[in-house]
């Protein structure tokens, strides 16, 4: 069981100015100067959670999570925290020890109140071990635990479709769209199950949607290509692709790929060919 929760500190300026430090500089994408500041804060306290955490995420930006495993493991046993254990079986994972990692999970899973994103993490190292039916098996238990938690509904939607069991997909990401319909990654999540599905109407209604919502995704324009084409729009798709190859050149071979791979599309035979004709046609 976790260990109730403690007073909160006294101030010590020794230790809070680098902590505060250390978080603004991830926040700021300075991951190393996060790790270096952390680091200096739990030299003076082994035991500070808050410098573990930004440590641990200091390393995972800089993909060197295993690193943190000493650390995690400290913290974790002291405060039976589960988002200490998940953090711990994710660096142990990084390290190459699933089995360890996956044995942390299960003890967290069993934790109550449920901590929904455990479930995600050991769903998420089951499936990528193989054993898709099991980490299925794992979030469906959970949103018996913690209906309507949206991020798990999500994960499981996706597993379903690596099954492709599109149906089960669509009923959850309707439902979690219906619960949060301003979220534009819902909208489009749900917008690729119908595509797949030739729904290509309802799909780009909620690609447009998405859009409204977040206009810089490019990603997502370039969905709502497909579904225009595929529809017999060109001209629209042709727009939709200049406005992502506009907003993200990075696309231009995902562009190509749906210029020359839908329905009244067009073929290239170079990519630069299909962005020379894109931007000549806008």
């Amino acid at each position: 069981m976790p260990k109730p929760p403690q007073p909160p500190p006294r101030a010590n300026p020794a230790i809070d100015a680098p902590l505060n430090q250390a978080a603004a500089a991830l926040r700021a994408g300075r991951a190393d100067e996060a790790e270096r500041l952390s680091m200096s804060v739990l030299k003076a306290n082994r035991g500070h959670a808050g410098a573990a955490l930004i440590l641990a995420q200091a390393l995972g930006a800089q993909n060197r999570l295993a690193e943190a495993v000493p650390v995690l493991q400290r913290i974790a046993r002291a405060s039976g925290d589960p988002k200490f254990e998940t953090l711990l079986a994710s660096a142990l994972a990084a390290d190459g020890r699933t089995d360890d990692a996956l044995a942390q999970l299960q003890q967290t899973v069993a934790r109550r109140p449920p901590f929904p994103p455990a479930f995600a993490e050991y769903a998420g190292l089951l499936a990528k071990s193989g054993d898709t039916a099991k980490a299925i098996a794992v979030l469906e238990e959970a949103l018996t635990l913690a209906p309507g938690e949206i991020p798990l509904m999500q994960h499981l939607a996706a597993l379903h479709q690596s099954v492709n069991a599109r149906g089960k997909a669509r009923a959850l990401l309707q439902q979690a769209f219906d619960a949060a319909p301003g979220r534009p990654d819902l909208a489009a999540a749900l917008a690729r199950v119908l595509m797949r599905d030739g729904d290509y109407p309802a799909a780009t209604d909620l690609l447009r949607r998405a859009l409204g919502l977040q206009p810089a995704d490019a990603m997502t324009r370039t969905d709502l290509a497909v579904g225009l084409f595929e529809m017999g729009d060109r001209e629209a798709g042709e727009a939709a692709l200049r406005r992502a190859l506009h907003d993200q050149p990075a696309l231009l071979g995902r562009v190509t790929h749906v210029l020359a791979g839908t329905p009244h599309g067009r073929f290239f035979l170079r990519p630069s060919a299909a962005a020379a004709f894109l931007k000549r046609s806008s």
